[in-house]
C-alpha cells in the first residue's frame, strides 16, 4: 500500500512538472507580444505616404498587438508642417507614449528633437538619412532611434537611367524643387554625375513655390522653345503636392511629355510612364517589426536601419500613346505593368 502510494506520489509530482513546464513553454516561447497595453503615437505628414500607417498597424496585429486589447494607437495624419508635426509630437511626449512612429524625414528630425533627453523611442518610416544628422549610423543608429529609411539618391539614379532606357534621344530632363530642402542636395548631387555620364543635361528649376513652377512652363510655352524632352521628379513636398501635379499634368498634356515620378498612383502624374520607389505600405510593415523588438527589451538606438526593397512601375498604356518602346529586359523586371 506504501509503495502504490509512492508511485501515485511520483506520478503525480511528474505530471505537475510538466503542466508547469508546458505553461512557461507556451507563455515564454509562443512569439505572441508581451501582455501589456502599450501606448503608439503615430504621425504621418505626407497623404502620398499614409499607406505606412496601414502597414504598420495591419504587422503590428499579425506580431500579436491587438488594438484596444494591447495596444492604444494616436494616430495623426497632416499635411507637411513642421509647426503642426512639432504640437502633436509634444503631445505624445506629454502623453508619455511607449513609442512614436513617423514618416517622413522632416517629421522624423522634429520627433528626434522633441524627445531628446526623454526615453521615448522613435521608429521613422520613408525618411532620408543623407544630408541630416537623424541617425549616428545605419548599423547603430544612436540615441532612441531607429526605422526604416528612405534610399532616395539610388532610386533617383536607377529613375534616370530607365527614363534613358525608354527615351535615349531624350537629351534634356527638366527638374524641379525647392532649394531649401535638405533631401536634395545629396539626390542632386547623384544624379548630375549620372547625367554627364550618359549624355543627358538636367534642366534644373529651383523653385519656393507651386507659383513658380506654373511661371516657368507658362514662360517656355510663350517662349516656342520649352527647352525639354521629358519630365523628372524627386520626392520633395513642394513638386508632389497635388497643386504642383495638376500644373505640371496640364502642361505634359499638352506637349505629349513623358514624366517620371518616384510612384505612379491615383494622385500622381497622368503622363507618368514610370515609377520606382519603396512602397510606404510594407515600409509600414517592416517598421512594425522594429517596434515589435523594442517592445521586446531592445533599445531603439541599438537596432540596424533598414533598407526597403523598391518597386518598378511601368505604365506601358501611357508611353505607347507617347509613342515610346519600352524595352523587354524593363518589362521583364517590373513589379506592375499597367496596360
Amino acid at each position: 500500500m506504501e509503495i502504490n502510494r509512492q508511485v501515485w506520489f511520483i506520478h503525480r509530482m511528474a505530471f505537475l512538472t510538466i503542466l508547469v513546464a508546458g505553461f512557461f513553454l507556451f507563455n515564454g516561447c509562443s512569439g505572441k507580444a508581451p501582455q501589456k497595453v502599450y501606448r503608439v503615437g503615430i504621425l504621418s505628414s505626407l497623404s502620398q505616404l499614409h499607406a505606412s500607417i496601414d502597414g504598420f498597424k495591419e504587422k503590428m496585429a499579425e506580431l500579436g498587438y491587438i488594438e484596444g486589447k494591447n495596444i492604444i494607437y494616436d494616430t495623426h495624419k497632416t499635411n507637411p508642417d513642421p509647426v503642426t508635426s512639432k504640437q502633436v509630437l509634444n503631445k505624445f511626449v506629454a502623453d508619455k507614449v511607449d513609442l512614436i512612429f513617423v514618416s517622413p524625414t522632416e517629421t522624423a528630425l522634429v520627433a528626434k528633437a522633441a524627445t531628446k533627453g526623454t526615453n521615448i523611442p522613435v521608429v521613422f518610416a520613408n525618411a532620408f538619412l543623407e544630408g541630416n544628422n537623424l541617425v549616428e549610423s545605419v548599423r547603430q543608429p544612436g540615441g532612441n532611434i531607429t526605422g526604416v529609411r528612405f534610399p532616395g539618391p539610388e532610386y533617383a539614379a536607377k529613375r534616370l537611367e530607365m527614363l534613358h532606357e525608354i527615351m535615349p534621344q531624350a537629351k534634356r530632363i527638366w527638374i524641379t524643387y525647392d532649394p531649401n530642402n535638405p533631401n536634395n542636395p545629396p539626390t542632386l548631387e547623384v544624379l548630375r554625375f549620372l547625367a554627364s555620364s550618359i549624355g543627358v543635361t538636367l534642366v534644373e528649376v529651383p523653385v519656393a513655390s507651386v507659383a513658380e513652377i506654373q511661371a516657368d512652363l507658362e514662360r517656355r510655352d510663350k517662349s516656342g522653345d520649352i527647352n525639354m524632352d521629358a519630365i523628372m521628379f524627386i520626392p520633395d513636398w513642394l513638386v508632389v503636392s497635388p497643386d504642383s501635379i495638376a500644373v505640371v499634368d496640364k502642361f505634359t498634356a499638352a506637349h505629349k511629355m513623358p514624366v517620371t515620378n518616384p510612384a505612379i498612383g491615383p494622385r500622381d502624374h497622368a503622363s507618368t510612364i514610370l515609377g520606382y520607389t519603396s512602397d510606404p505600405f510594407e515600409v509600414g510593415k517592416l517598421a512594425a517589426v522594429i517596434a515589435d523588438k523594442i517592445f521586446r527589451g531592445t533599445p531603439a538606438g541599438r537596432i540596424p536601419v533598414v533598407s526597403p526593397e523598391a518597386r518598378l512601375q511601368i505604365n506601358y498604356k501611357k508611353a505607347q500613346e507617347l509613342g515610346l518602346t519600352v524595352p523587354e529586359g524593363l518589362l521583364s523586371r517590373a513589379d506592375e505593368i499597367i496596360r
